[in-house]
């Protein structure tokens, strides 16, 4: 399915009715960092908070998370749900570029911020015009103010609102490397240089789960059956792109004429890729523990296995 590209990967093909996993050069209980699918993860929990009352219809983060009279304390929750809160990708104080730099030339964690260091340069941010702007500085923000809402971390939020109901024994946010398993697989560039784990507080709610094939089979199995705490974060509510629109944190578009709902990752030696078709009940989970795209392979495999299915 992979290619020489992906030595170490896992994959998971889930039906109403089946799953299939299988993996390559690791076991299938390894876990993997699943990067930005955490911002589906997200999108989910701020749903299910929505659904049990936690927080009003569109409360700003100021509401929720201890700002003071700064800009940023006025961004919607809405807005940074589906990308247009005008908040940049990562702010300057956190100076991108240098972390870009160490990322590239030594493997370093580009993040590792607690949730109070997140909060001091939330505090500093400018914020722009509202409009379609991927964003992990907002993710963060928006996980963290939910969390905030249930008085929680957004680590507890995670296992008490989806993991454990779920059944999903290595969906994990580990705030420092100490807190990896002892099955967490280490990530590698395209030429086999190791890359740190993406760990921290802050980080989490925008990339920092790690997961196991699995578990994220179990998950894309709830997400098919509209079971999953959340579930209403799949439905498209605003364009996003050419051609797409988004829901809270996840994307959908048209592909060959199936509509495809789905969420990617990439951290600094991983990618994944998750996505549904959810007219033929079908999705398709991959995992890979090197820094090569998977997401050309994951529209092939749904789409293959849906027209079989279909055919």
């Amino acid at each position: 399915m992979l290619g020489p590209r992906h030595p170490v990967f896992a994959a998971a093909t889930v039906t109403s009715s089946s799953a299939t996993v299988t993996a390559r050069g690791a076991d299938l209980d390894a876990d993997f960092e699943i990067g930005s699918i955490s911002k589906g993860i997200t999108g989910l929990l701020y749903a299910d908070a929505k659904a049990r009352g936690e927080i009003s219809r569109d409360p700003t983060l100021g509401e929720l998370l201890p700002l003071g009279d700064v800009p940023a304390a006025a961004v919607p929750l809405e807005s940074i749900s589906t990308h247009r809160s005008g908040l940049p990708g990562l702010p300057k104080s956190a100076h991108p570029l240098r972390r870009t730099v160490a990322l590239w030339r030594h493997g370093t964690n580009p993040y590792g911020e607690t949730l109070e260091q997140l909060l001091a340069q939330a505090r500093g941010v400018e914020v722009g015009k509202p409009r379609a702007r991927y964003s992990n500085f907002g993710f963060e923000l928006l996980g963290h103010a939910i969390a905030g809402a249930a008085g929680m971390t957004f680590a507890e939020l995670v296992r008490d609102r989806l993991a454990d109901p779920l059944g999903l024994g290595c969906f994990y946010l580990p705030a420092t490397t100490d807190e990896l398993r002892a099955t967490a697989l280490t990530g590698r560039t395209k030429r086999g240089a190791p890359r740190q784990p993406w760990t921290g507080e802050a980080l989490g709610p925008a990339g920092g789960i790690r997961s196991c094939i699995h578990d994220m089979a179990k998950l894309t199995a709830t997400l098919l059956a509209g079971s999953a705490p959340g579930a209403a974060a799949l439905d498209p509510v605003a364009p996003f792109g050419r051609g797409a629109r988004i829901g809270a944190g996840w994307v959908t578009t048209d592909v060959g004429g199936r509509t495809i709902t789905w969420h990617n990752g990439g951290t600094g030696g991983f990618r994944s890729w998750l996505g549904l078709d959810r007219t033929a009940s079908t999705g398709v989970v991959i995992l890979s523990a090197t820094s090569v795209s998977v997401d050309r392979h994951g529209f092939a495999l749904l789409t293959d296995h849906t027209t079989k299915t279909s055919g």
